[in-house]
Protein backbone atom coordinates (compact mmCIF):
# COMPACT_ATOMS: atom_id res chain seq x y z
CA UNK A 1 0.00 0.00 0.00
CA UNK A 2 1.34 3.56 -0.69
CA UNK A 3 0.71 5.38 1.81
CA UNK A 4 0.90 8.91 -0.98
CA UNK A 5 1.95 11.20 1.97
CA UNK A 6 5.55 11.96 1.74
CA UNK A 7 7.20 14.31 -0.59
CA UNK A 8 8.63 12.85 -4.00
CA UNK A 9 9.36 9.26 -2.62
CA UNK A 10 7.83 5.29 -3.52
CA UNK A 11 8.32 3.14 -0.71
CA UNK A 12 5.63 1.18 -2.34
CA UNK A 13 7.59 -2.25 -3.15
CA UNK A 14 9.74 -2.46 0.14
CA UNK A 15 9.77 -5.55 2.14
CA UNK A 16 8.23 -4.06 5.06
CA UNK A 17 5.83 -1.95 6.47
CA UNK A 18 7.23 -1.60 9.57
CA UNK A 19 10.53 -2.63 10.99
CA UNK A 20 10.71 -2.46 15.06
CA UNK A 21 14.23 -1.77 15.73
CA UNK A 22 15.67 -2.65 19.33
CA UNK A 23 12.58 -5.09 19.60
CA UNK A 24 14.27 -7.35 22.31
CA UNK A 25 14.53 -4.49 24.48
CA UNK A 26 11.81 -3.85 27.81
CA UNK A 27 10.21 -0.92 25.68
CA UNK A 28 10.98 -2.76 22.29
CA UNK A 29 8.97 -6.29 23.43
CA UNK A 30 6.20 -4.21 24.56
CA UNK A 31 6.03 -2.94 21.66
CA UNK A 32 6.05 -5.94 19.69
CA UNK A 33 3.24 -7.54 21.93
CA UNK A 34 1.25 -4.32 21.10
CA UNK A 35 2.17 -5.10 17.19
CA UNK A 36 1.32 -9.15 17.52
CA UNK A 37 -2.02 -8.29 18.70
CA UNK A 38 -3.58 -4.85 16.47
CA UNK A 39 -1.39 -5.19 13.47
CA UNK A 40 -4.00 -5.42 11.03
CA UNK A 41 -3.96 -9.08 8.47
CA UNK A 42 -1.77 -8.64 5.63
CA UNK A 43 0.34 -6.18 7.41
CA UNK A 44 4.16 -6.83 6.59
CA UNK A 45 6.40 -6.31 9.80
CA UNK A 46 10.06 -7.23 10.96
CA UNK A 47 11.91 -7.23 14.07
CA UNK A 48 15.01 -6.43 14.86
CA UNK A 49 18.11 -5.45 17.07
CA UNK A 50 22.04 -6.61 18.05
CA UNK A 51 21.66 -10.56 18.65
CA UNK A 52 19.87 -13.04 16.54
CA UNK A 53 19.46 -15.55 19.60
CA UNK A 54 17.45 -12.85 21.35
CA UNK A 55 15.28 -12.11 18.66
CA UNK A 56 14.85 -15.55 17.99
CA UNK A 57 13.12 -15.87 21.75
CA UNK A 58 11.39 -13.09 21.12
CA UNK A 59 9.99 -14.41 18.13
CA UNK A 60 9.28 -17.88 19.68
CA UNK A 61 7.29 -15.72 23.05
CA UNK A 62 5.27 -14.01 20.46
CA UNK A 63 4.24 -17.18 18.30
CA UNK A 64 3.06 -18.84 21.78
CA UNK A 65 0.82 -16.31 22.24
CA UNK A 66 0.13 -15.40 18.15
CA UNK A 67 0.96 -18.00 16.34
CA UNK A 68 0.73 -15.92 13.03
CA UNK A 69 4.02 -14.60 14.47
CA UNK A 70 5.86 -17.79 14.04
CA UNK A 71 7.68 -16.65 10.47
CA UNK A 72 8.15 -12.78 11.68
CA UNK A 73 10.98 -11.57 9.42
CA UNK A 74 13.79 -11.09 11.93
CA UNK A 75 16.74 -8.47 11.52
CA UNK A 76 20.24 -8.12 12.82
CA UNK A 77 21.71 -4.89 12.79
CA UNK A 78 24.35 -2.71 15.34
CA UNK A 79 23.01 1.03 15.88
CA UNK A 80 26.69 1.69 15.55
CA UNK A 81 27.06 -0.06 11.51
CA UNK A 82 26.24 2.88 9.46
CA UNK A 83 26.22 0.31 6.76
CA UNK A 84 23.41 -2.04 8.73
CA UNK A 85 21.19 1.17 9.16
CA UNK A 86 21.19 2.04 5.56
CA UNK A 87 20.06 -1.65 4.65
CA UNK A 88 17.55 -1.45 7.68
CA UNK A 89 16.16 1.71 6.59
CA UNK A 90 15.85 0.62 2.84
CA UNK A 91 14.31 -2.24 3.74
CA UNK A 92 10.61 -0.75 5.14
CA UNK A 93 8.58 1.95 5.00
CA UNK A 94 8.56 2.90 8.44
CA UNK A 95 11.32 2.23 11.47
CA UNK A 96 9.99 2.54 14.95
CA UNK A 97 13.10 2.70 17.18
CA UNK A 98 13.23 2.09 20.95
CA UNK A 99 17.31 2.48 20.92
CA UNK A 100 18.85 4.51 23.30
CA UNK A 101 20.53 7.02 25.23
CA UNK A 102 19.72 8.12 21.11
CA UNK A 103 22.29 11.12 21.66
CA UNK A 104 24.74 7.75 21.66
CA UNK A 105 23.10 5.09 19.44
CA UNK A 106 20.61 6.92 17.37
CA UNK A 107 22.10 9.36 14.24
CA UNK A 108 23.22 6.49 11.88
CA UNK A 109 19.59 5.68 11.85
CA UNK A 110 18.05 8.93 11.34
CA UNK A 111 20.60 9.74 8.79
CA UNK A 112 19.72 6.39 7.28
CA UNK A 113 16.31 7.09 6.84
CA UNK A 114 16.40 10.78 5.96
CA UNK A 115 18.46 9.88 3.07
CA UNK A 116 16.45 6.81 1.91
CA UNK A 117 12.92 8.40 2.38
CA UNK A 118 12.18 6.04 5.51
CA UNK A 119 9.54 7.32 7.46
CA UNK A 120 11.03 7.14 11.25
CA UNK A 121 9.28 7.53 15.31
CA UNK A 122 11.38 6.90 18.56
CA UNK A 123 10.80 7.60 21.94
CA UNK A 124 13.49 10.66 22.48
CA UNK A 125 13.53 12.80 25.45
CA UNK A 126 16.72 14.06 24.80
CA UNK A 127 16.61 18.10 23.39
CA UNK A 128 20.29 18.07 22.42
CA UNK A 129 19.58 15.24 19.94
CA UNK A 130 16.42 16.43 18.31
CA UNK A 131 18.20 19.74 17.65
CA UNK A 132 21.21 18.31 16.62
CA UNK A 133 19.29 15.66 14.48
CA UNK A 134 17.42 19.14 13.01
CA UNK A 135 21.19 20.66 12.08
CA UNK A 136 22.39 17.19 9.92
CA UNK A 137 19.36 15.84 8.53
CA UNK A 138 16.32 17.92 7.89
CA UNK A 139 16.72 19.47 4.93
CA UNK A 140 17.81 15.77 3.07
CA UNK A 141 14.66 14.12 4.59
CA UNK A 142 12.58 17.28 3.32
CA UNK A 143 14.24 16.33 -0.17
CA UNK A 144 13.73 12.31 0.13
CA UNK A 145 10.18 12.86 1.48
CA UNK A 146 11.30 11.42 4.57
CA UNK A 147 9.01 11.89 7.93
CA UNK A 148 11.34 11.91 11.13
CA UNK A 149 9.33 11.81 14.06
CA UNK A 150 10.52 12.14 17.21
CA UNK A 151 9.17 11.63 21.07
CA UNK A 152 6.55 9.35 19.80
CA UNK A 153 6.38 7.96 23.29
CA UNK A 154 4.93 9.58 26.71
CA UNK A 155 7.16 12.27 25.71
CA UNK A 156 5.62 13.60 24.17
CA UNK A 157 2.56 12.71 22.15
CA UNK A 158 0.04 13.10 25.08
CA UNK A 159 1.20 16.93 25.65
CA UNK A 160 1.83 17.58 21.50
CA UNK A 161 -2.03 16.04 20.73
CA UNK A 162 -3.45 16.86 24.12
CA UNK A 163 -2.37 20.80 23.30
CA UNK A 164 -3.48 20.40 19.60
CA UNK A 165 -7.41 19.04 21.14
CA UNK A 166 -6.99 21.89 23.01
CA UNK A 167 -6.89 24.40 20.37
CA UNK A 168 -9.60 22.87 18.22
CA UNK A 169 -12.00 23.78 20.99
CA UNK A 170 -11.16 27.66 21.23
CA UNK A 171 -11.73 30.11 18.87
CA UNK A 172 -9.65 30.47 15.38
CA UNK A 173 -7.31 33.29 14.44
CA UNK A 174 -7.03 34.46 17.71
CA UNK A 175 -4.12 34.53 20.58
CA UNK A 176 -4.20 31.50 22.56
CA UNK A 177 -2.53 30.68 26.08
CA UNK A 178 -2.40 26.92 27.18
CA UNK A 179 -0.73 25.33 30.30
CA UNK A 180 -0.64 21.79 30.83
CA UNK A 181 -0.54 19.96 33.97
CA UNK A 182 0.76 16.43 34.56
CA UNK A 183 0.29 13.80 37.25
CA UNK A 184 1.40 10.42 36.77
CA UNK A 185 2.12 7.50 39.12
CA UNK A 186 4.52 4.97 38.04
CA UNK A 187 8.10 3.98 38.05
CA UNK A 188 10.77 3.79 35.48
CA UNK A 189 13.23 1.31 33.89
CA UNK A 190 17.03 1.10 33.75
CA UNK A 191 16.91 2.34 29.99
CA UNK A 192 14.67 5.37 30.63
CA UNK A 193 17.10 6.41 33.91
CA UNK A 194 20.29 5.76 32.16
CA UNK A 195 18.87 8.68 28.84
CA UNK A 196 17.45 10.89 31.65
CA UNK A 197 20.45 10.92 33.66
CA UNK A 198 22.95 11.17 29.81
CA UNK A 199 20.28 14.58 29.18
CA UNK A 200 20.60 15.95 32.64
CA UNK A 201 24.24 15.57 32.59
CA UNK A 202 24.75 17.00 29.02
CA UNK A 203 23.67 20.54 29.83
CA UNK A 204 26.07 22.44 28.02
CA UNK A 205 26.06 20.35 25.08
CA UNK A 206 22.32 20.87 24.85
CA UNK A 207 22.38 24.52 24.51
CA UNK A 208 25.09 24.93 22.11
CA UNK A 209 22.75 21.70 20.44
CA UNK A 210 19.88 24.48 20.68
CA UNK A 211 21.72 27.65 19.63
CA UNK A 212 22.71 25.67 16.83
CA UNK A 213 19.70 25.09 15.55
CA UNK A 214 17.92 28.43 16.22
CA UNK A 215 20.24 29.24 13.22
CA UNK A 216 18.86 27.10 10.41
CA UNK A 217 15.12 27.58 11.49
CA UNK A 218 12.96 29.80 9.70
CA UNK A 219 11.65 32.90 11.21
CA UNK A 220 7.67 32.86 11.74
CA UNK A 221 6.84 36.11 9.69
CA UNK A 222 3.22 37.41 11.40
CA UNK A 223 3.01 34.98 14.21
CA UNK A 224 4.50 33.51 17.33
CA UNK A 225 4.63 30.65 19.08
CA UNK A 226 6.64 30.34 22.32
CA UNK A 227 6.84 27.65 25.40
CA UNK A 228 8.30 29.68 28.00
CA UNK A 229 9.68 28.33 31.96
CA UNK A 230 6.47 29.11 33.83
CA UNK A 231 7.22 29.81 37.72
CA UNK A 232 6.39 27.29 40.55
CA UNK A 233 2.65 28.29 41.76
CA UNK A 234 -0.73 27.24 43.12
CA UNK A 235 -3.01 26.38 40.44
CA UNK A 236 -6.53 27.07 41.05
CA UNK A 237 -7.91 25.47 37.85
CA UNK A 238 -6.34 21.95 39.39
CA UNK A 239 -6.07 22.57 42.84
CA UNK A 240 -2.64 21.59 43.17
CA UNK A 241 0.91 23.15 43.07
CA UNK A 242 2.41 23.90 39.21
CA UNK A 243 6.21 22.98 39.38
CA UNK A 244 7.92 23.92 36.14
CA UNK A 245 8.61 20.51 34.02
CA UNK A 246 12.01 21.66 31.86
CA UNK A 247 10.86 18.39 29.56
CA UNK A 248 11.38 18.30 25.85
CA UNK A 249 7.63 18.02 25.82
CA UNK A 250 6.91 22.14 25.66
CA UNK A 251 9.43 21.99 23.13
CA UNK A 252 7.44 19.70 21.22
CA UNK A 253 4.48 21.47 21.63
CA UNK A 254 5.32 24.88 20.82
CA UNK A 255 7.14 23.69 16.83
CA UNK A 256 4.12 22.40 16.51
CA UNK A 257 2.48 25.76 16.86
CA UNK A 258 4.98 27.06 14.60
CA UNK A 259 3.79 24.64 11.78
CA UNK A 260 0.36 25.29 12.35
CA UNK A 261 -1.83 28.16 11.52
CA UNK A 262 -4.53 26.81 13.47
CA UNK A 263 -2.78 27.59 16.43
CA UNK A 264 -3.31 31.13 16.13
CA UNK A 265 -1.50 34.25 16.30
CA UNK A 266 -0.16 34.59 19.44
CA UNK A 267 0.56 30.82 20.97
CA UNK A 268 1.98 30.77 24.13
CA UNK A 269 2.44 27.32 26.18
CA UNK A 270 3.62 26.37 29.72
CA UNK A 271 4.30 22.61 31.06
CA UNK A 272 3.79 22.10 34.50
CA UNK A 273 4.29 19.02 37.05
CA UNK A 274 1.11 19.08 39.07
CA UNK A 275 1.82 18.38 42.84
CA UNK A 276 -0.85 18.18 45.31
CA UNK A 277 0.76 19.25 48.68
CA UNK A 278 3.39 22.31 49.12
CA UNK A 279 5.58 19.72 50.84
CA UNK A 280 5.27 17.25 47.96
CA UNK A 281 6.87 20.68 45.64
CA UNK A 282 9.19 21.08 47.47
CA UNK A 283 10.27 17.41 48.19
CA UNK A 284 10.20 16.91 44.79
CA UNK A 285 12.35 20.06 43.46
CA UNK A 286 14.94 18.89 46.01
CA UNK A 287 15.12 15.68 44.29
CA UNK A 288 14.88 16.53 40.78
CA UNK A 289 18.08 19.51 41.73
CA UNK A 290 19.76 16.80 43.24
CA UNK A 291 19.43 14.62 40.37
CA UNK A 292 20.22 17.37 38.36
CA UNK A 293 23.82 18.27 40.41
CA UNK A 294 25.08 14.80 40.27
CA UNK A 295 24.19 13.97 36.65
CA UNK A 296 27.41 16.47 36.05
CA UNK A 297 29.77 14.47 37.87
CA UNK A 298 30.28 11.67 35.35
CA UNK A 299 31.64 8.75 37.97
CA UNK A 300 28.39 9.54 39.59
CA UNK A 301 26.53 9.73 36.18
CA UNK A 302 28.18 6.07 35.63
CA UNK A 303 27.72 4.48 39.42
CA UNK A 304 24.12 5.40 39.41
CA UNK A 305 23.24 3.78 35.81
CA UNK A 306 24.83 1.08 36.81
CA UNK A 307 22.15 0.42 39.69
CA UNK A 308 19.68 -0.06 37.27
CA UNK A 309 20.29 -2.68 34.41
CA UNK A 310 18.99 -1.37 31.32
CA UNK A 311 16.62 -3.63 29.36
CA UNK A 312 14.74 -4.01 32.69
CA UNK A 313 11.54 -2.48 34.03
CA UNK A 314 8.45 -2.60 36.34
CA UNK A 315 6.41 -5.95 36.68
CA UNK A 316 3.20 -6.46 34.62
CA UNK A 317 0.66 -6.00 38.33
CA UNK A 318 3.04 -3.19 38.46
CA UNK A 319 2.58 -1.47 35.59
CA UNK A 320 -1.40 -2.35 35.96
CA UNK A 321 -1.04 -0.22 38.87
CA UNK A 322 0.28 3.00 37.10
CA UNK A 323 -1.63 5.76 35.26
CA UNK A 324 -0.88 9.77 33.82
CA UNK A 325 -3.07 12.30 33.78
CA UNK A 326 -2.13 15.46 31.76
CA UNK A 327 -4.71 18.66 32.51
CA UNK A 328 -4.92 21.15 29.95
CA UNK A 329 -6.18 25.10 30.76
CA UNK A 330 -6.74 26.55 27.53
CA UNK A 331 -7.37 30.42 27.17
CA UNK A 332 -8.30 32.43 24.06
CA UNK A 333 -10.71 35.13 22.54
CA UNK A 334 -12.77 35.31 25.87
CA UNK A 335 -13.37 31.83 25.79
CA UNK A 336 -12.24 29.06 28.35
CA UNK A 337 -11.49 25.46 27.96
CA UNK A 338 -10.25 22.43 30.62
CA UNK A 339 -9.20 19.10 28.59
CA UNK A 340 -7.86 16.20 29.81
CA UNK A 341 -5.62 13.29 28.40
CA UNK A 342 -5.32 10.30 31.09
CA UNK A 343 -4.16 6.73 30.28
CA UNK A 344 -2.59 3.89 31.96
CA UNK A 345 1.18 3.05 33.14
CA UNK A 346 2.84 6.18 30.83
CA UNK A 347 6.22 4.90 30.61
CA UNK A 348 5.82 1.50 29.44
CA UNK A 349 2.67 0.47 28.63
CA UNK A 350 0.91 3.36 26.97
CA UNK A 351 4.54 4.29 25.29
CA UNK A 352 4.72 1.18 23.70
CA UNK A 353 1.03 1.75 22.13
CA UNK A 354 1.55 4.75 21.36
CA UNK A 355 5.10 3.98 19.45
CA UNK A 356 3.34 1.35 17.80
CA UNK A 357 0.04 3.06 16.40
CA UNK A 358 2.57 5.96 15.35
CA UNK A 359 3.94 3.42 13.36
CA UNK A 360 0.76 1.82 11.88
CA UNK A 361 -0.49 5.55 11.02
CA UNK A 362 2.30 6.67 9.27
CA UNK A 363 2.56 3.30 7.40
CA UNK A 364 -1.24 2.71 6.80
CA UNK A 365 -3.35 5.90 7.37
CA UNK A 366 -3.97 7.54 3.27
CA UNK A 367 -5.05 10.72 4.64
CA UNK A 368 -1.74 12.73 6.61
CA UNK A 369 -1.00 15.86 5.96
CA UNK A 370 1.78 16.10 2.90
CA UNK A 371 4.75 16.95 4.78
CA UNK A 372 8.45 15.62 5.30
CA UNK A 373 11.60 16.42 7.30
CA UNK A 374 11.96 16.69 11.40
CA UNK A 375 8.12 17.37 12.09
CA UNK A 376 6.33 16.73 15.24
CA UNK A 377 3.17 14.42 16.05
CA UNK A 378 0.88 16.65 15.37
CA UNK A 379 2.00 17.94 12.05
CA UNK A 380 2.94 14.58 10.97
CA UNK A 381 -0.09 12.84 11.85
CA UNK A 382 -2.70 14.88 13.85
CA UNK A 383 -6.46 14.04 13.99
CA UNK A 384 -5.55 10.51 12.18
CA UNK A 385 -3.01 9.65 15.42
CA UNK A 386 -5.79 10.98 17.92
CA UNK A 387 -8.62 8.96 16.29
CA UNK A 388 -6.25 6.02 16.89
CA UNK A 389 -5.09 6.50 20.24
CA UNK A 390 -8.77 7.36 21.24
CA UNK A 391 -9.70 3.71 20.17
CA UNK A 392 -6.52 2.54 21.21
CA UNK A 393 -8.04 3.48 25.00
CA UNK A 394 -5.72 6.79 25.71
CA UNK A 395 -8.95 9.14 26.63
CA UNK A 396 -8.87 12.92 25.13
CA UNK A 397 -11.89 14.31 26.84
CA UNK A 398 -13.41 17.90 27.08
CA UNK A 399 -14.07 18.76 30.77
CA UNK A 400 -15.36 22.60 30.74
CA UNK A 401 -16.05 24.57 28.05
CA UNK A 402 -17.33 28.52 28.27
Amino acid sequence: MESGNGVGRDTAERAYDVVLFGATGFVGELTAEYLAEHAPPGFRWALAGRSRAKLTALRERLAARWPRCAELPLAVADSTDAAAMRELAASTRVVATTVGPYVWYGESLVAACAESGTDYVDLTGEPEFVDEMYVRHDARARETGARIVHACGFDSVPHDLGVYFTVQQLPKDVPLRIDGFVRAGAIFSGGTFASALTAMGRGRETMRAARERRLYEPRLVGRRARAPIGGPRFSRETGTWALPLPTIDAQVVARSARALEAYGPDFVYRHYASVKTLPMALGGSAVVGSGLAAAQLAPVRRWLMSRYEAGQGPSAERRARSWFTVRFVGEGGGRRVFTEVSGGDPGYDETAKILAEAALCLALDDDLPKTSGQVTSAVAMGDALLDRLRAAGIRFRVAYKG
